[in-house]
């Protein structure tokens, strides 16, 4: 039987899916983990044949993590269980060793199907991936009127603060935003942001 570990922050869907995984038949949950550093530990101590990985932790990112992964745990497929359905984030993903990529809005038998398909050594991808990658160049980032906007004010030098006040949003959605657009961007931090945005000329 195929063994996975579930790494999400989001409690109900990783009890959710533990349950739909192990009723299964064809899988089971060996263990699950809501931090990137709790993964880790996990991982030395019980490897699995398949990790489903979110991409957003409250310590690191899962796009980052998931290169950690496949260098130190080779025989680990990845499989990337998240909300973002970006061009940009799924190619970053995949090129760095992910086996496949599904949308959290999927049936729990597409989840099955993502990890019979990985451990047979073949790529999923959900439908809406799926398309979304046939579609798009290497080269484009399609950004959200919202993201625009706020990509504006990051570029005009406003704070946090200052940008949560301008658009009535809170703080923590704002730095949400911000740690998003650095994501879609491949950006290091605000600063690479900033200089991407602007000679890339997204806004």
């Amino acid at each position: 039987m195929i063994t996975v570990h579930i790494a999400d922050d989001h409690r109900m869907l990783v009890e959710g899916l533990t349950l739909s995984v192990n009723e299964s038949n064809i899988a089971k949950v060996i263990g699950t983990s809501s931090s990137l550093s709790e993964c880790r530990k996990a991982l030395d101590l019980q490897t699995p044949d398949v990790l489903l990985l979110d991409i957003n932790f409250p310590d690191g990112s899962g796009v980052d993590f998931c290169t950690e992964i496949k260098q130190k745990f080779p025989g680990i497929k990845v499989l990337i269980l998240t909300t973002h359905n970006e061009y940009s984030i799924a190619r970053r993903v995949m090129d760095n060793g992910a086996s496949g990529y599904i949308l959290k809005n999927a049936l729990s038998e597409e989840v099955i199907a993502g990890i019979e398909t990985v451990m047979e050594d073949k790529i999923f991808m959900c439908d809406e991936i799926d398309i979304l990658m046939k579609k798009r160049s290497e080269n484009q980032i399609w950004l959200t009127v919202r993201e625009q906007e706020l990509l504006r004010l990051i570029i005009d030098g406003y704070t946090n603060q200052e940008i949560a006040d301008k658009v009535y949003l809170s703080v923590e959605t704002i730095k949400t935003y911000r740690k998003n657009l650095i994501l879609k961007l491949g950006a290091k931090n605000s600063m690479a942001l900033v200089r991407m945005a602007i000679e890339q000329k997204l806004v």
